[in-house]
């Protein structure tokens, strides 16, 4: 009998010691794809209420599964989902190329404000390069660059693409994204992994006149990177000058090399963002161009080509000074054939690798797979050794390392004593402030770090403990600025 006490009580110990790992600090988002209308709004042309009942649903789910960023496509195709004076409305928001919105309301503008409502950030998604979906079809307006620029673009696979050989067309995506920038609160400015088109076999992308002019003597290859590493280079920093705190994340294809072609590549063999995709990521890490990148490891463990237990150590190899965010498949679990897809585990064991590794967080893709595969994976992550526990984005000190000042805050209770209130001063900060509320049993170390203490985040000065076991906690209160920068912690709060 003793025996069984014994190991019971070794069990629970080791249960929820490990319930308790998750960490404080973990970038937690979800694509949310428009192109396509694969994500949102659900099909082209609802009205303005539906398509922001949708938003505000997505938004719900993703907050009450423990996320804490959103990245949004905004321009999928040279077009915008928002009013622009350089694009037309998508046809994936009205149904129709070029028409807003009804009745007209600003999209970015909406989703920003709901999205910081929840605590959460908003990073706005670009396609910087994809100008037609159809190369056949071109439902833009004459203004429109598409048009009144057709020496920018090149036709290739049934798909048009501005070239990024041409500087003019690589100054042009730079304008469309900085305008953004400078007109909505958004958190980051995100680039997807197409650059350079995937290659299709048989098909040539002929920027041959490009090349001619502005080639100064390199091989094509290293000319295509040469060009995209100028347009990183020049979007980071045009993307700082407007607003340092803006992050710069890019989301490129999972393997930069193979280790067959470059001894410092991945133990991988399969398609590369260098060789094939003329994607430098690691020129762009090194020379700091990038506050995060999110490589697109869809694969499994133990894959043959591309094992996602050989990439994830080897892309935090290289993330050293810049945040590494894992991209996750899950939409490899809708309709899955292959067993290691039927069933949430693998996503689970992915979250624990790239923890294990030190990976900064995650984003999964996409929002509509949860749509599609049932409540098994989101109860999981409910569960406080995923997403159950609070967690704030990692902090960048490379773009701002002062945080604010430790709140002054009291606590009283109701007349009735069933109710804590914690109440403290408002910030003379310019920029809004969140605040952090941690809540301890009497006697413990306050230990920040702590993921399961951290009970609230609010942009109020109030925080109403309803719990009867307040009288036998302490609290305490800290401040975080929008770059995630935490103050000190105010004086122990207990109730006498």
């Amino acid at each position: 009998m003793l025996r069984t006490l014994h190991l019971l009580v070794l069990l629970l110990v080791t249960f929820f010691s490990f319930a308790q790992e998750a960490p404080k600090r973990e970038f937690r988002a979800v694509w949310i794809a428009t192109v396509g209308n694969i994500d949102w709004p659900s099909k082209p042309g609802l009205g303005a209420a539906q398509q922001q009942k949708e938003f505000i649903d997505r938004l719900d789910f993703l907050h009450e599964n423990g996320f804490n960023a959103v990245i949004v496509q905004v321009r999928p195709a040279a077009d915008a989902f928002y009013a622009s004076e350089w694009e037309p409305w998508s046809k994936y928001l009205s149904g129709k190329q070029g028409v807003a919105p009804f009745p007209m309301y600003d999209p970015i503008a909406f989703m920003v404000e709901e999205t910081h409502k929840r605590n959460m950030e908003f990073h706005a998604w670009f396609n910087p390069f994809r100008a037609l979906v159809n190369s056949a079809i071109n439902p833009n307006p004459p203004s429109h660059a598409t048009r009144t620029h057709p020496e920018w673009v090149i036709h290739y696979g049934g798909k048009s693409y501005f070239d990024p050989g041409n500087p003019a067309a690589r100054n042009y995506v730079n304008q469309v994204i900085l305008d953004v920038v400078r007109r909505y609160d958004i958190d980051g400015v995100h680039i997807d992994d197409y650059f350079y088109p995937y290659k299709i076999a048989g098909k040539t992308f002929n920027d041959q006149r490009s090349f001619a002019e502005y080639g100064a003597g390199m091989s094509i290859d290293d000319w295509r990177r040469d060009n995209i590493n100028k347009f990183v280079e020049t979007l980071y920093k045009s993307v700082k000058k407007e607003k340092m705190y803006v992050k710069v994340g890019i989301s490129p294809f999972g393997i930069w090399r193979n280790n067959r072609q470059d001894p410092t590549g991945s133990a991988t063999n399969g398609t590369s963002c260098y060789d094939d995709l003329y994607a430098d990521v690691a020129t762009w890490v090194r020379n700091k161009w990038v506050d995060y990148v999110a490589p697109q490891l869809y694969w499994e463990h133990g894959h043959r080509l591309a094992a996602y237990d050989v990439l994830v150590p080897w892309w935090k190899s290289l993330c050293k000074e810049r945040a590494l965010y894992i991209g996750m498949g899950v939409y490899r679990m809708v309709n899955a054939t292959q067993p290691v897809w039927k069933g949430y585990g693998e996503i689970l064991k992915q979250v624990q690798t790239e923890r294990s590794y030190k990976a900064d967080g995650a984003i999964m893709y996409s929002m509509s797979s949860f749509d599609k595969i049932g409540s098994g994976l989101s109860n999981q992550l409910k569960q406080a050794e995923y997403y159950g526990s609070i967690a704030i984005p990692p902090a960048m000190p490379w773009l701002d390392n002062t945080a604010p000042a430790a709140p002054r805050a009291i606590l009283k209770v109701t007349n009735n004593q069933k109710s804590a209130i914690i109440t403290w001063e408002p910030s003379a900060s310019k920029e809004p402030l969140k605040y952090l509320v941690y809540k301890f049993n009497k006697g413990e170390t306050v230990d920040l770090n702590k993921s399961i203490k951290l009970v609230a985040i609010t942009q109020k000065n109030v925080f109403v403990d309803d719990d009867p076991d307040f009288i036998h906690a302490q609290y305490v209160i800290t401040a975080a600025d929008r770059l995630w920068n935490e103050s000190k912690p105010s004086e122990i709060l207990v109730y006498r």
